[in-house]
C-alpha cells in the first residue's frame, strides 16, 4: 500500500499555503542551469552535509537529461525533494555560491535541485538498488524521520533488510507532520518515501517501541537498530496559566493545520521563542487569518537561532517581535486565555534581571510555544548501553555509531535538533558504517 493512500491533501491548507519559492518552468531552469560554472573544487558541494554534486547535477538539466540529473542527486541524498524545498539554502549551498566574490546573485542551487526531482517523480519515480544480491544481515529502525529513512534506504539499496517501526500513522517525522505547509506539503514528503518503500524497505506503524523488553526483543532479531527517534514534546512553560484554553505547542499547532484537522486560529496570537519553529508557527497564524501576531523573545534579535532571511520574511508578512521580554503569567478563565502578562528583562551576568516598574499585559486569544524539544529521556534511559550527553545519544561522528556496538543514530536525538539534510547525512553516513560491519559479520 503507498503511503500516500492514507493522506488526502486538504484543498483549504493548499489554497492558504501557496509555495514560498515557486518551481522554475523548463524555460526558466535551463537559463539558470546554464549560469552555472560547473566549478571544479565546488564549493556548493562542500558545503552541502550530504555533499550532492552540485555543477553535475545542474549541467545535466542544461543537457535536458533530467532523470540523469535525479539520479545524481538520489544517490547522495534520497530525501533530495524534501531537501530541495526545505533546506536553508542560503546558509548552505546557495550561500557558498562563487558568485558571491562577484557580487551576483548565486545560482538557485535549491529551485534546480526542485526542478529534477518533480520532473523524476512525474515520470515514474523508478530508482534502481545498487545491488541485485539479496544479503544476509538485518536492521532496525526506531522512527521513520529523516535519518532513518536515509539510513533504512541506504542498506536496502546494498541488499540487506531494513524494518522502520514507527508510533504514528504516517512516516516522514517532522517532514510530514511539523514543517510548514507552505516550505513542504506533507503529499510531497509522503510522494518521496513511497520510493523507498519500493526499495523493499519494510515500514511497520503504529509500533511504539518503548522500554527494555521491547527493545531486547529488537537486539535478538535485528543485526543493528538506528536510534532515529528525535526529540519529544515542546518544553513547559512553568508559568501560571499554560493549562488554559488557547495554549498549544508549536508542532501540534503546525502538525493539526497541515493534516486539516484544525484551521482554527486566533485573532490575536503570541508566540513564544525566536527559532525556526516559532517563525514557521506565527507565518502560519497569519496565512490562517490571525489580525495581530507577535513573537516574544527574552533576547535580542542578534541572539535568535531563527536564520536571519526566515526573520526577514516574518516580518514583511506582519509578524512583530517584541526583544527583552519575558511571559510571567497566563490570564483567562475555563473558556479562553485573554492575555499574557510580561515584564522586560536583562542581561546581568548569564542571568536575567527582571527590569522593576516594566510590568505590562499582551491581550490575546492565543499562545504558540515554541521554546524548544526536550529529549525523550525516557526512551533513550531504556537504550541500556548507549550512552547520552546532555539528554543526547553520544556517537562516534564518523560512524554513528553508539557506546553499544548494536545501535547506530542520527539526527535530532544526537544533534539537539538541525536541518532535514544533516539528519539525511547522519542516516547515510551510519549507514555505510553499517554495511561494512554487516559485510564482516556475514561474509
Amino acid at each position: 500500500m503507498s503511503t500516500g493512500n492514507k493522506y488526502e491533501e486538504n484543498p483549504e491548507v493548499t489554497a492558504r499555503f501557496p509555495d514560498i519559492h515557486p518551481p522554475f518552468d523548463k524555460s526558466g531552469a535551463t537559463i539558470e542551469a546554464n549560469r552555472c560554472l560547473y566549478c571544479f573544487d565546488a564549493p556548493c558541494t562542500a558545503a552541502c552535509p550530504t555533499h550532492i554534486d552540485v555543477p553535475r547535477f545542474i549541467k545535466k538539466i542544461s543537457q535536458g537529461n533530467l532523470r540523469g540529473s535525479a539520479l545524481t542527486i538520489l544517490d547522495a541524498n534520497i530525501l533530495g525533494a524534501s531537501c530541495s524545498r526545505v533546506c536553508p539554502v542560503d546558509v548552505l549551498c546557495e550561500g557558498a555560491c562563487v558568485y558571491h566574490r562577484y557580487n551576483k546573485q548565486p545560482i538557485e542551487i535549491g529551485r534546480l535541485q526542485r526542478f529534477a526531482m518533480d520532473a523524476f517523480y512525474r515520470n515514474g519515480a523508478v530508482l534502481a538498488a545498487k545491488t541485485t544480491e539479496r544479503r544476509a544481515g538485518k536492521v532496525a529502525c526506531i522512527g521513520a524521520g529523516p535519518a532513518s529513512l536515509a539510513f533504512a534506504a541506504e542498506l536496502r539499496q546494498r541488499g540487506f533488510s531494513a524494518a522502520i517501526f514507527e508510533r504514528k500513522p504516517l512516516p516522514g517525522g517532522l517532514n510530514t507532520y511539523g514543517v510548514a505547509e507552505y516550505k513542504l506539503r506533507a503529499s510531497d514528503s509522503l510522494r518521496e518515501i513511497d520510493l523507498i518503500r519500493e526499495l523493499g524497505v519494510d515500514f511497520q506503524f503504529g509500533r511504539n517501541i518503548s522500554g527494555e523488553a521491547a527493545l531486547a526483543a529488537l537486539e535478538r532479531e535485528f543485526d543493528f537498530i538506528f536510534l532515529g527517534v528525535g526529540l519529544g514534546k515542546i518544553r513547559l512553560l512553568g508559568i501560571p496559566g499554560e493549562e488554559l484554553p488557547g495554549v498549544v505547542d508549536a508542532l501540534k499547532f503546525i502538525e493539526e493545520y497541515k493534516t486539516g484537522r484544525n484551521l482554527k486560529v486566533g485573532g490575536r496570537v503570541v508566540v513564544l521563542g525566536a527559532g525556526n519553529t516559532a517563525i514557521d508557527a506565527a507565518r502560519a497564524a497569519v496565512r490562517l487569518g490571525a489580525q495581530d501576531v507577535q513573537i516574544v523573545y527574552r533576547r535580542d534579535e542578534s541572539s535568535m537561532s531563527a536564520f536571519l532571511f526566515e526573520y526577514e520574511h516574518a516580518r514583511e508578512e506582519g509578524v512583530k517581535f517584541r526583544w527583552w521580554t519575558q511571559p510571567v503569567k497566563l490570564v483567562g478563565d475555563e473558556k479562553k486565555i485573554s492575555g499574557m502578562e510580561c515584564m522586560k528583562v536583562e542581561m546581568d551576568g548569564q542571568s536575567f534581571r527582571h527590569l522593576p516598574g516594566s510590568h505590562f499585559t499582551i491581550p490575546c486569544d492565543m499562545v504558540i510555544s515554541a521554546i524548544g524539544q526536550s529529549p525523550l529521556l525516557e526512551f533513550l534511559q531504556a537504550c541500556r548501553g548507549v550512552k547520552l550527553e546532555n539528554g543526547r545519544v553520544s556517537v562516534d561522528r564518523a560512524t554513528g555509531q553508539t557506546s553499544h556496538a548494536k545501535y547506530f543514530a542520527g539526527g535530532d536525538c544526537v544533534n539537539g535538533g538541525r536541518e532535514v539534510v544533516d539528519a539525511v547525512a547522519d542516516g547515510k553516513r551510519a549507514a555505510l558504517a553499517a554495511a561494512q560491519l554487516l559485510e564482516k559479520i556475514h561474509g
